[in-house]
């Protein structure tokens, strides 16, 4: 025998004999993942595993890994014992505050590593997609308002990411827009509320850490060679602080304007904000109140829609879908001449709007999630209702979608996620 062959024999015999893992925290309603190749490092599962996914992986300091479960995919990444458990338990407050983070399912120890494991985030583009597909051209702008509100909604919960950049986000189309998520916490930290010393630092690694991603796509040859790759971070934080000083603007009215409070909740409403609390304080001036407003999470369309209909959308897609609603709803109330509960309006919807335009689809290749492919075909037929002057219906606009619209959004190339 060979001494290269001897040396790798002797490298897997003692792969195999690494005492078995113990679970330190699993979740319920996701497999025991028990059956996995434990023996090996991640970085060897290459043969080992029956149930590997084979796909791309971002930038990371780790090894990651994907497996597939009847459950579904799920992502493992390799730390220091130490890490996996302080990014589990991150996880896992940040989804409790309502924050758009991935999942954390566990945590498993190895006696020399851990394992973080976190669910796969269904319909996600890791960011170079974004700018390798010119399917996607269209996203790129929305990428970076979407980097900005991320940040925004962690700093009013009080957590700072530590290492904001687009490898460690995972990004979902929202109704012709997107919706960003973390990824990766392991610099993150969890505080009472982020100072603003603390928020401006995020701030400056922000614009390093999307100078160095635009910077590494800009070698590949994904970028023009006018492309601002230094300005690019300062947009994000210019579209940040407008967003921040909207949220925690205070204004002053007078007791006669109490009016002006229900403004300001929908206002922020609008916004995707839900309002936890509006407080009033007596001004210097007399006959005037401070007026400041508290919010929660950005998920204020989305849990009505979930309320009414049981769909899972994103906030744009929810709002868009809940204008809907409420149209019906004005409809039926003019219709039969009474008030018309939204309730009644949201299940009209779904059962002969929502649900026989997606019965339509099953039969067409996916290039979206349904919730997303039903708003492109809302905004197609704004677009068809505007050039005839009337209002086209669902079915001609799905109908022409179909036949002039979805031929063009075939992907480039395969839709992966990153971790």
């Amino acid at each position: 025998m060979c001494a290269v062959c001897a040396k790798n024999q002797l490298k897997v015999k003692r792969l195999n004999e690494r005492p078995a893992i113990f679970v330190s925290a699993l979740r319920p309603g996701h497999p025991d993942f028990l059956d996995l190749p434990w023996a090996f490092p991640l970085e060897a599962w290459e043969g080992q595993c029956l149930r590997l996914e084979s796909l791309p992986v971002g930038l990371s300091r780790h090894p990651v890994v994907f497996v597939n479960y009847d459950e579904g995919l799920y992502a493992l990444k390799e730390l220091p014992p130490e890490l996996a458990e302080k990014e589990y338990a991150l996880l896992r407050q940040m989804e409790e505050k309502r924050l758009p983070v991935v999942q954390a399912v566990g945590h498993l120890s190895l006696p020399e590593h851990s394992i973080l494991i976190t669910r796969y985030l269904d319909h996600s583009l890791p960011y170079r997609s974004l700018f390798l597909r010119q399917s996607l051209k269209s996203y790129r702008n929305s990428l970076l308002d979407a980097v900005a509100s991320l940040l925004v909604q962690l700093h009013l919960a009080g957590v700072y990411w530590g290492d904001c950049s687009l490898s460690n986000a995972l990004f979902r189309r929202d109704a012709g827009t997107l919706q960003a998520y973390l990824v990766d916490a392991e610099t993150s930290e969890m505080h009472e509320s982020i100072s603003e010393s603390l928020r401006q630092y995020e701030l400056d690694v922000m614009e390093e850490n999307i100078s160095g991603s635009l910077a590494d796509l800009a070698a590949m040859g994904a970028l023009a060679a006018d492309y601002p790759i230094f300005e690019t971070g300062a947009y994000i934080r210019e579209r940040y602080e407008r967003l921040w000083a909207e949220i925690n603007r205070e204004e002053i009215v007078r007791k006669e304007e109490t009016y002006r409070i229900q403004e300001r909740i929908r206002a922020l409403n609008n916004l995707g904000f839900s309002v936890d609390e509006v407080v009033l304080q007596a001004a210097s001036e007399g006959e005037k109140l401070h007026m400041r407003a508290t919010v929660t999470d950005r998920n204020f369309h989305k849990e009505i829609l979930h309320s009414l209909t049981g769909l899972e959308a994103e906030e744009q897609q929810a709002r868009k879908m809940m204008n809907e609603i409420q149209e019906l709803r004005a409809h039926l109330a003019n219709q039969h001449n009474r008030s018309t509960p939204v309730s009644v309006a949201a299940y009209q919807w779904l059962n002969q709007t929502y649900q026989p335009v997606l019965d339509s689809l099953q039969t067409h290749p996916a290039v979206a999630e349904p919730i997303e492919l039903y708003c492109q075909i809302l905004e197609h037929k704004w677009y068809l209702s505007e050039q005839a002057q009337e209002d086209v219906g669902h079915q001609k606009a799905l109908a022409d979608y179909l036949a002039t619209i979805l031929p063009r959004s075939q992907p480039d190339s395969p839709e992966f996620p990153v971790v």
